[in-house]
């Protein structure tokens, strides 16, 4: 007895001092373990409506399903991680905007029905945290790519698709990418997907960073706002995993597309 008090000791000295990740007030199961991956030991940790965390209530395709994370009315925000927590693959997307504004739009793999987060940090190191529970009816990090069953995607992969329009207080631009986002759980097919892209402008300047995981949506889409000076295009450069690189630039055009949002 003596002994196993003395070990429970030792243990409580040894766990490090630092905040303790909040209550979740979506009540998920792996929230404390995404947590831990995503903000480590000691940070700061808060849930704040102000991070909007846009998407349907119900994935009517849980291959792709649509997710919008809008910090623009948080100043000093310096990344934004997408989170999934009963996913498989649970943070499809990291981004570290410069020369952006506080917002990232996408598309990503749902396994089952699970809490969909967005994360942002900020300057001083801590993060603010919203989301929701979304009903999904699974299987979108387990199902082959279509891709795949139609069997063309090698004679498409490395394709890009862009377009940027100006607006008044930020631009808009929007990636598309073709590529299979292999996840790794289907049988017999391997891991393959997108795992990096920088962002910059015509001229040199950052526009931001990016990390993926294999839980983004096959040919996976992007919408960014970059703040650019008159003239400026962006310019991009990606690889996956195999070491193919993707590599464009984009020249704005002259207005927003109908129907565009955010």
């Amino acid at each position: 007895m003596i002994r196993r008090r003395l070990f429970a000791l030792i243990a409580l000295l040894a766990t490090p001092a630092g905040a303790a990740l909040p209550r979740d007030p979506l009540g998920s199961p792996m929230w404390e373990f995404v947590g831990d991956q995503v903000f480590g030991a000691n940070a700061v940790v808060r849930f704040d409506p102000r991070v909007k965390v846009r998407f349907p209530e119900i994935a009517e395709n849980q291959r792709a399903f649509p997710v919008e994370v809008d910090a623009r009315d948080i100043p000093g925000v310096v990344r934004m991680v997408v989170m999934v927590d009963l996913n498989p693959i649970q943070l499809p997307l990291d981004f570290r905007p410069a020369e952006a504004e506080a917002f990232v739009a996408t598309r990503i793999k749902l396994d089952q029905r699970t809490p969909v987060r967005g994360a942002v940090q900020l300057t001083d190191g801590s993060w603010l945290v919203s989301g929701g529970w979304v009903d999904a009816a699974g299987g979108g990090c387990s199902a082959p790519p279509v891709s795949r069953v139609k069997g063309d995607w090698s004679q498409h992969l490395g394709e890009v698709r862009g377009g940027l329009w100006r607006q008044a207080d930020a631009s808009r631009l929007r990636l598309a990418f073709r590529h299979p986002m292999d996840t790794g759980l289907v049988d017999n097919i391997a891991a393959y997907y997108l795992s990096d892209l920088t962002v910059t402008s015509s001229t040199g300047r950052p526009i931001g960073t990016f990390r993926f995981q294999a839980a983004l949506a096959e040919d996976p889409v992007l919408t960014l706002r970059p703040r650019l000076r008159a003239g400026e295009g962006v310019r991009f450069d990606g690889r996956d995993t195999n070491g193919i690189e993707f590599r464009g630039s984009v020249a704005a055009a002259a207005a927003t597309p109908p129907g565009s949002g955010g």
